[in-house]
């Protein structure tokens, strides 16, 4: 009787365990219709990428359609393996993954500095083998990598973004005669329009949608005003199996290397991040061991990505909150997306439509879509505590730091070039700041004393004593109101009323 009970037992465990929300599956048709509705909401953030990369490097229209390509096939390919999982590999979690933003700027240096996309592809073949090298260690590296400083890598990441949409709105190309023409200038405008209007009044599913939507729309307006070109569209194969090494073999440079080992560190922390919220979100157990999966999944694509002309690949934090937003939880629904994104990949001609889409629109969306990118950092940063501590100081010094290179891009031209490589990057030189001054400040305290500087002085909340004898016990203050142990609102008066009584 005793072993009926425990084997009944055992089988219960089994089963609860197996009964994890991740796990749920639908039907074959909602399943795709959601993972539709992911790909959707990443589209434009997986785009950009190749888009910005692809036109530093001086590449034709036909070259940026095959990278754009390659960046669907590859994030498909890594969502397919985060999602389902293999053992070591896969953190089985609705996380849609693609080519990360952080590395951007990064690469744009690279290209600029000589070594071409090829050597792009070689510091990220090179970085990522690092990281997955040393995912076991990351759960004792990442206390090095708090809001304070992971909050302000993102926040320069949007920052430095932020020249590449305005050259976008003024025409892409300096040498044109129309490059910043009110023209170009005025269709931005009414992209950028467009997508504020359709966040503004548009449902749910719009609001979500508006950048793609935005595009789409601003570049029918093009058209219809004679400024959009889809003549070299039908130029090339319709359908195509990503050409290996399509650009010549990676080039290994340390300089670069260097550079977007930085680049992996923050991936590597960005995706931990992502990977917790989103099991909070599923109401999911998270444990190291589902992180580390998720991490090696994270870095394995990241190394094998160049082979197929393709980069660094992360989880995307918006596909994250529309995971809450929905409430589907299905981890096979974000697959399903995956598989769409594989056969987008192998349909190059839709890179070309995208390649098309006239410069001016880009900018117009971009300045939203990098902007976003930026205020999410200031959210991450707004959780960061400021009062008594140098925190202040830290988020000061590295985003202005990281500001040097966009505000003065031959500011290093006159340094070593593997030193100019590695802090031509916007990005780069704030995150080595942040992380240097973060463990001098907050790790390294020997000497520290209260209140070290200025920067602390008006950075802690006061209260007046008098205000604080009028509240009494159970006093809370909720949504703007001063609400009583017994749930009524307490009437806030004006300084100037309250004199007159």
């Amino acid at each position: 009787m005793n072993t009926k009970k425990k084997l009944a037992a055992a089988a219960a465990r089994k089963g609860s365990a197996k009964a994890r929300p991740e796990d749920q599956r639908l039907p074959i048709g909602s399943t795709f219709a959601y993972g539709f509705q992911h790909v959707l909401t990443m589209y434009g953030g997986i785009i950009a990428p190749p888009l910005i990369i692809g036109a530093a490097a001086g590449m034709s229209s036909q070259d940026i359609g095959l990278l754009i390509a390659a960046c669907l096939f590859v994030g498909g390919l890594a969502t397919i393996l985060q999602t389902v999982g293999v053992p070591f590999f896969g953190s089985q979690l609705p996380l849609v993954q693609g080519v990360s933003f952080a590395g951007v700027s990064t690469m744009v240096a690279i290209v600029h500095g000589g070594g071409g996309i090829q050597a792009v592809f070689g510091s990220v073949i090179a970085a990522s083998l690092i990281g997955l090298l040393i995912t076991p260690l990351f759960s004792k590296i990442i206390r090095f990598f708090p809001p304070v400083v992971t909050g302000t890598v993102i926040t320069t990441i949007g920052l430095t973004l932020m020249p590449v949409a305005a050259n976008w709105a003024m025409g892409g190309n300096r040498t044109a005669e129309n490059y910043g023409s009110m023209g170009n200038i005025g269709l931005a405008a009414a992209t950028m329009a467009i997508v504020l209007l359709l966040s503004k009044v548009g449902s749910a599913a719009i609001s979500r949608l508006s950048i793609l939507l935005a595009m789409v729309l601003g570049t029918l307006i093009a058209f219809v005003f004679g400024r959009a070109d889809f003549s070299k569209v039908g130029q090339g194969e319709i359908v195509a199996f990503p050409t290996p090494f399509a650009f010549g073999p990676p080039v290994f440079e340390i300089a670069a290397i260097i550079s977007m080992l930085i680049v992996i560190l923050v991936t590597l922390t960005e995706t931990s991040a992502d990977i917790i919220a989103v099991g909070e979100i599923v109401g999911t157990k998270v444990d190291s061991k589902r992180i580390g999966d998720g991490l090696r999944a994270d870095m394995l694509s990241s190394a094998i990505s160049p082979l197929f002309n393709s980069f660094t690949q992360s989880a995307f934090a918006q596909n994250v909150g529309l995971v809450a937003i929905t409430g589907v939880k299905s981890r096979f629904v974000v697959s399903a997306g995956g598989l769409i994104l594989v056969i987008l990949g192998l349909l190059p001609v839709l890179g070309r439509v995208v390649a098309a889409v006239p410069t001016p629109v880009l900018g117009g969306a971009g300045v939203v879509l990098f902007g976003t990118v930026a205020a999410s950092g200031i959210r991450t940063l707004a959780k960061v505590e400021y009062r008594n501590n140098m925190n202040l100081i830290i988020v000061a010094a590295s985003i202005g730091f990281g500001m040097i290179p966009i505000a003065a891009p031959a500011f290093y031209d006159k340094f070593p070039t593997w030193f100019g490589t590695i802090f031509h990057s916007g990005i780069s030189s704030a995150a080595v700041m942040a992380i240097l001054l973060n463990l001098l400040f907050n790790h390294l305290k020997a000497g520290n004393s209260e209140n070290q500087s200025v920067f602390v002085a008006g950075t802690g909340r006061v209260i007046r004593e008098e205000d604080l004898k009028c509240l009494e016990h159970g006093d809370r203050f909720e949504n703007g109101k001063l609400i009583d142990c017994d749930g009524k609102e307490v009437p806030v008066q004006s300084s100037e009323k309250a004199s007159e009584h």
